[in-house]
């Protein structure tokens, strides 16, 4: 019976167009930040939302272990060439966000492909990233209505950004991208 490893080339191709297409958005989105924490942070949720794309692409398209890691690595690295002085933030971000979306497929033993799985990542990226961030960048001292909105949309981004890459890569799949062949 032939060999079908898990990190093909074939994968490893895949993981790659993956990582370079949403590396561009994570690198637009890095230009953003910026200029959203400084005029309407309530919103930086949106905006970090866009980083959960390169997992859940990956996961929805090929549907093996590792995929979402190497390709939020991979993102993270195209990220980097738009902004330079950010490479340990994409970095950062991409280990995070890839571990818990692994972490997240691990706890089904990668058998359980429905949306749900997707969404529960999302939430717990957007929970995590919530309570982080609004210490960090001190949103305390934003008014009562703007916490609470700022809390709300940092959930809602990484799950509304899940939706869509939910979207890509089943039409990814659809397209054929998924399709592997075995010779025998």
């Amino acid at each position: 019976m032939p060999r079908n490893p898990t990190l093909s080339t074939r994968v490893l191709l895949v993981c790659a167009a993956i990582g370079v297409a949403t590396g561009i958005v994570g690198g637009i989105a890095g230009y953003l930040t910026p200029v959203v924490l400084a005029t309407v942070p309530f919103v930086y949720g949106l905006v970090l939302g866009a980083h959960v794309l390169p997992g859940i692409i990956a996961q929805e398209v090929l549907r093996l272990p590792l995929v979402a890691l190497l390709s939020h690595v991979l993102a993270a690295l195209v990220s980097s060439a738009f902004n330079p002085a950010w490479a340990l933030r994409f970095l950062g971000t991409a280990l995070l966000f890839g571990a818990i979306q692994e972490g997240v497929a691990a706890l089904t033993r990668y058998r359980a492909w429905g949306a749900w799985r997707f969404f529960v990542s999302a939430i717990i990226i957007g929970a995590l990233v919530a309570v982080v961030v609004f210490f960090a960048a001190h949103l305390a001292v934003l008014p009562l209505w703007a916490q609470i909105a700022y809390l709300a949309l940092s959930v809602a981004g990484p799950v509304a950004w899940t939706a869509a890459g939910l979207g890509l890569g089943s039409a990814l799949r659809r397209a054929g991208v998924a399709r592997t062949t075995v010779r025998g």
